[in-house]
């Protein structure tokens, strides 16, 4: 069989090519992690947690590639990790499997958010809270920054499919419709939001017992931020500046919250000091008096007779507003021309 030269190089060069395209070891895991849904997990079918920082053997990869679609989520930075540490090594190595892998998350992130605009912290898997609208541990604005950074291509999310930015611009309007919906009022008066709502109609919802319906400090932060990332329009104007004038009149002055050794044991200590302003991280609903939830699901308003286990367990105090009440939000007046 005689070859043609000119099909040879071809060839040659096309062995080359495929020779030469670049891997990054983490977005290599990561593809082996995907589930088919498009999504990733915080956890396996064995509920050990992801950690990418393991090698893959044969005994874990069975692990990864037994867990199923119920096990994607948006909890805890899972899928929006994923999909942003995929793009990154996409504009590094120009591998197009990394790009197409980072675009099936984009796609579950759609396909898992709400006609209302709200995001589960699961799906497909329903059961229990795992339904719920979620604004905990950032998981709702976690998925919406990468939506608008898809939308805007912005942070080397330009290599996007065109399709998905308008896909992805909408679902950013939907997310900003559901934030304005579901920030909580008191005598009609806007003030920040709880960690989840009932999917349906939008009121805030309990999830674990020790998570009670409640104002949440720290993921309020998170949402007031992404408002401020978007063009100012009334309704944004007067969502943030409520929210920052409920951080104001509800901080704690004279307390500190650190973690300290004592007997050996790991403690959180709640301590008077004068020169730190701390925020609870759940407040009532109703009169904005700190609260505790417990493992027994009782609540508890005196941060002292809250179990020792859930006291230690559980990060029930921080400085979560002070950096958007001394810098960011008086850039952000002062970028959009606005006064207090």
């Amino acid at each position: 069989m005689k070859l043609n030269l000119s099909t040879l190089a071809l060839g040659l060069f096309v062995v080359n090519l495929s020779a030469q395209v670049k891997k990054d070891t983490l977005a290599e895991k990561i593809l082996l992690y995907q589930l088919p849904i498009g999504g990733w997990g915080k956890q396996l079918e064995d509920k050990s947690v992801v950690n990418y920082s393991l090698p893959v053997d044969k005994t874990l990869l069975r692990k990864i590639k037994s867990t199923g679609d119920d096990h994607a989520t948006i909890d805890n930075n899972a899928t929006s990790r994923e999909i942003s540490a995929l793009i990154k090594a996409y504009s590094e190595t120009q591998n197009a499997d990394y790009l197409k892998a980072a675009e099936r998350g984009i796609r579950y992130l759609l396909t898992m958010q709400y006609e209302n605009g709200g995001f589960p912290q699961y799906y497909p898997n329903k059961s229990l809270y795992r339904k719920q609208i979620t604004y905990n541990d950032n998981a709702m604005i976690n998925a919406l920054n990468i939506l608008y950074n898809v939308a805007e291509g912005k942070n080397e999310f330009n290599a996007v499919d065109e399709k998905l930015k308008e896909k992805a611009k909408n679902a950013v309007k939907k997310g900003i419709e559901c934030i304005l919906k579901t920030q909580v009022l008191q005598k009609g008066n806007p003030t920040i939001w709880a960690d989840q709502y009932d999917e349906i109609t939008l009121q805030p919802d309990k999830a674990r017992a020790f998570e009670p319906i409640s104002l949440a400090t720290a993921e309020s932060v998170g949402i007031v931020r992404f408002l401020m990332m978007q063009p100012v329009t009334p309704e944004i104007e007067k969502s943030v500046k409520s929210a920052v004038k409920w951080f104001r009149d509800n901080d704690i002055e004279g307390y500190s919250y650190d973690v300290a050794k004592q007997n050996g044991k790991t403690v959180r200590v709640l301590a008077e000091d004068k020169s730190s302003v701390i925020w609870a991280r759940f407040y009532d609903i109703h009169d904005n008096r700190p609260l505790f939830g417990d493992r027994d699901g009782s609540v508890k308003y005196n941060y002292n007779e809250v179990s020792e286990e859930r006291r230690n367990g559980y990060s029930w105090f921080g400085d979560f507003a002070k950096k958007l009440l001394d810098k960011e939000y008086p850039k952000w007046l002062y970028k959009n021309q606005l006064s207090e």
